[in-house]
């Protein structure tokens, strides 16, 4: 879980430039368990690891509180 925390932090940080650079997408892989980067993925839609072709979004552990009416 810290883990994930600490790569929404890295996908929110600016360039050197102080432009915002695009967020990044977190993917795992549902074979290999790993956490890829939508910037690390050269082959297309697969793990850089086990090269398994099935890889799930991550969401961010941030809750979103609604107020009802």
């Amino acid at each position: 879980m810290e883990f994930i925390v600490k790569i929404e932090r890295e996908r929110c940080m600016m360039s050197e430039e102080g432009e915002e650079e695009r967020p990044a997408i977190l993917y795992q892989c549902l074979k290999c368990g790993a956490l890829v980067k939508s910037s690390e993925l050269e082959l297309g839609i697969r793990c850089p690891y086990c090269r398994y072709r099935v890889l799930k979004k991550v969401k961010p552990p941030i809750v979103k509180h609604v107020k009802a009416r």
